[in-house]
């Protein structure tokens, strides 16, 4: 085989990279590992302490927020109402919006429920990352010490031969283990919060068209006045 000048030098500055690359990437590993486990308890505390909606109490919901008519009864039967403070929230944020005109609460409305799209995508975005990283820090993690390995095996070191593949074994487990992890709690959530949002939606335009018809109602003149 004929050597291209310069070859060796660019070889072995890439094998140097590539080694030195093992270390951060065990050290992001057992991170992604750590992260995971935390997060899914969260996930199982978040399970025991949701409020879950069903249709027919998303229906009942409408129901008695386009009764009352009034945004001060709108406010009273939200506060009621059995759904997610941060839901009471937006829905009263826009019933106290009387003095605003229909577009001007029609753009507050969808602002609101926009943070609240950002507030649920923030909290898939950790997941997320660990679900597309975890295993690919695995795959490094088998090829890296895989080299020296496989140079150890030319020269009948088993013994390093051995260390590399453990370490090659152990990373891709950890990896796929908190990728799988975090793509379990990022699937449920996405469910979860998908189902939140679409809720929060159907109520927030019931909010807005019993706004919309308060403010075309033309207040009643008061007894006695001409």
């Amino acid at each position: 085989m004929v050597a291209v000048p310069g070859s060796e030098i660019l070889s072995g500055a890439l094998h140097v990279v590539s080694q030195s690359l093992l270390i951060p990437v065990i050290a992001g590993l057992l991170l992604f590992m750590v992260y995971a486990i935390i997060t899914l308890g969260g996930l199982i505390s978040e399970y025991s302490g949701r409020i879950r909606t069903d249709m027919k109490e998303l229906e009942s919901a409408i129901k008695s927020i386009s009764n009352p008519g009034t945004p001060e009864r709108i406010i009273e039967v939200v506060n009621s109402m059995e759904i997610p403070q941060s839901q009471k929230e937006v829905l009263i944020n826009i019933a106290e919006t009387s003095e605003l005109g229909p577009k001007s609460r029609e753009a507050l409305a969808r602002k609101l429920i926009e943070n609240e799209e950002l507030r649920a995508a923030k909290s898939l975005e950790k997941t997320d990352i660990v679900t597309r990283l975890g295993p690919t820090l695995g795959l490094m993690g088998t090829l890296i010490p895989m080299g020296p390995g496989l140079a150890a095996l030319g020269a009948g070191d088993i013994n390093t031969l051995a260390q590399a593949i453990i370490i090659a074994f152990d990373t891709t487990v950890v990896g796929l283990a908190s990728g799988g992890i975090a793509y379990i709690i990022s699937k449920v959530r996405r469910r979860w919060y998908e189902e939140y949002l679409s809720n929060l939606e159907t109520m927030a335009e019931a909010v807005l068209e019993v706004m919309d018809n308060a403010a075309q109602t033309p207040a009643k003149a008061p007894v006695g006045s001409k």
